[in-house]
């Protein structure tokens, strides 16, 4: 680790097989705390480049346990928190939606990292088990259209610095992560991230690794779509630029989306979409994120095609009849 400090403080950047081999090491324990702390400090003081977040990503894909989800044809709806907004679960509905609508939804997630409630304590909370059994995956695929996979029970070569991060207490490149790493690998993808510097890279990394892809970030600091003003997003097909109206809805106010302050919030507003009971502004952000999200799945629609079949999914309730067969089955299992 000292050569690679070294190389580092000297404002070097490694090769994606040198960041690559550097977390593989972390995981077996070849270095001190003090060596890992700096080493993650670093990218503290710096940006990380294409090559070095590749690496990063490859380590732990190659380290997590390993998944065959089969032939399906499906997509990961995923965002990398972090942006310190604390909206409500808009990503883990819109997954919902995307799967009420008949396309196949493998999503990845994780307990909250700057909101209150990230996907795993909302579903959690809503009575969803854990597993990473593969035969339960898939059959909660072929089932609901939809699975989940609890990143920490995929992921053991993280526990590895999990103590390091939690005591340096600050957002470290790990954060960076999550939709990067999904261990069923799905050549489609919606990414949310927190700026405009980590929707380049993913970009350049989605296009060598993607059939069909939208990183998106909202120009207010949203990792997802917020209704609150512009939106960027780059796909295989090009780079966007889009606002709330043009979107096919009336701009919103932060506070109108805040997840609330306790899990037990964020879950009866969780409720409160999918039943079809909130009609308002919450309704509509999760619409439009879930028919960006159709649309990736689906290369041949248009936006206002793929936002009418969001709607159709969660008025007339096969969103919700995706959720409820999902928590069902997961129970019984």
């Amino acid at each position: 680790m000292k050569s690679i400090l070294n190389q580092l403080f000297e404002h070097k950047t490694l090769s994606a097989s040198e960041a690559r081999a550097v977390l593989q090491n972390m995981a077996k324990g070849a270095y001190n705390g003090a060596e890992i702390a700096s080493f993650i400090t670093v990218y503290l003081m710096r940006s990380i480049t294409e090559e070095e977040l590749g690496g990063f990503r490859d380590a732990l894909l190659d380290m997590a346990f390993q998944v065959d989800l089969g032939d399906s044809d499906y997509i990961d709806v995923c965002g990398t928190g972090g942006d310190g907004k604390n909206t409500f679960n808009i990503s883990t509905l819109s997954a919902f939606v995307v799967a009420g609508t008949g396309y196949k939804v493998a999503k990845h997630g994780n307990y909250g990292v700057s909101s209150v409630s990230g996907s795993s304590n909302v579903l959690e909370s809503l009575g969803y088990t854990f597993t990473r059994d593969e035969q339960a995956l898939k059959y909660q695929l072929e089932e609901t259209n939809i699975c989940f996979m609890h990143a920490p029970l995929f992921h053991p070569a993280l526990k590895a610095v999990g103590g390091i991060r939690k005591d340096l207490g600050v957002k470290t490149f790990f954060n960076m992560l999550g939709p990067l790493v999904n261990p069923a690998r799905p050549k489609k993808q919606l990414a949310g991230v927190f700026n405009l510097p980590l929707q380049r890279l993913y970009s350049a990394l989605m296009q060598k690794s993607h059939r069909s892809f939208c990183v998106l970030h909202d120009l207010n600091g949203f990792d997802e779509i917020s209704l609150t003003g512009k939106v960027k997003y780059i796909t295989e097909k090009g780079i966007y630029l889009t606002h709330a109206k043009d979107l096919g809805f009336h701009e919103v106010v932060l506070s109108e989306i805040d997840g609330g302050s306790t899990v037990a919030d964020s879950r009866q507003i969780f409720l409160d979409i999918i039943t079809g009971k909130e009609q308002g502004v919450k309704r509509n952000v999760v619409l439009a994120n879930a028919a960006l999200a159709i649309q990736v799945a689906d290369g041949e629609l248009t936006y206002d095609l793929a936002l009418q079949k969001a709607e159709e999914a969660l008025k007339g309730g096969a969103a919700f009849d995706a959720f409820q067969q999902l928590i069902k089955i997961s129970a019984d299992a």
